[in-house]
């Protein structure tokens, strides 16, 4: 792991109370970093997670919201800039899949309408609202963003059709946002592949196996391997913006 000097820096991570937000929550939190953990206001795991870090010694606070509620989504994003009292880094990683199982491309009847409001809402434009909120800090502070796309977004079946979808769309969005937020603000993406994480679909043993077979690093992701790409295009990287780093493994080669 690349280990940054972030003391005095302040970052909001959408969807911070598992998986890939909570580790890069700890890298952040860890290199001296304000972090405000955003997760849903009935999630246990915020208030559980704030506690257990700043146990550890990091400077952690709280940030409830739906970033699939437009206003409460602004509301969240000022509430945790003002708290930390400014807004460096923005980490767009809250994400829904919008179903417990895989939905193959040809089961069209199972990608319902609720499904398809459910996933865009989430995952494309919760990272629009995010964004648009937290650029008057970003561009104060000269800072970076970085969202979670998928590899489901660049040709890979992924979970569902609308899914992909979703993620082809965040991975556009980072281009134009990059254009949009430059020079004051470098805006990239991440797309993982299989994760070992805790995540809403149930994938089989089969599954599993395969992802890791058709690995060339013959092995699944973990949360640190991805939150490590975050930071990298957070705190590092200086000249690279409007890019979508794919962090699989070689899964998708």
């Amino acid at each position: 792991m690349i280990s940054y000097d972030l003391r005095g820096k302040a970052a909001l991570v959408t969807g911070g109370a598992s998986g890939i937000g909570l580790a890069t929550v700890r890298i952040l939190g860890k290199s001296g970093c304000k972090v405000a953990i955003n997760h849903l206001a009935d999630d246990a795991r915020g208030p559980e997670q704030v506690e257990a870090l700043r146990a550890e010694g990091m400077d952690v606070i709280s940030a409830p919201g739906n970033v699939a509620d437009p206003e409460g989504c602004a509301t969240m994003v000022e509430a945790a800039a003002s708290a930390m009292g400014r807004l460096d880094y923005l980490v767009c990683n809250a994400g829904t899949p919008g179903t417990r199982t895989s939905i193959a491309p040809h089961e069209l009847d199972r990608m319902t309408e609720e499904l398809w409001r459910n996933v865009l809402e989430v995952n494309l434009l919760g990272v629009f609202r995010c964004a648009k909120a937290a650029a008057p800090h970003l561009r104060a502070a000269g800072g970076a963003m970085v969202s979670t796309a998928s590899i489901a977004g660049l040709n890979f079946p992924g979970s569902s059709p609308a899914y992909g979808a979703s993620k082809a769309g965040v991975i556009s969005l980072t281009r134009n946002l990059a254009r949009g937020l430059g020079p004051e603000v470098r805006v990239n993406a991440v797309a993982p592949g299989a994760v070992n994480s805790t995540w809403q679909v149930d994938w089989t043993n089969e599954e599993r196996s395969m992802s890791i077979e058709k690995a060339v690093l013959k092995r699944r992701c973990e949360p640190e391997d991805i939150a490590d790409a975050i930071v990298y295009l957070l705190a590092g990287a200086a000249m690279v913006t409007g890019q979508t780093l794919v962090v699989d493994g070689g899964l998708s080669l």
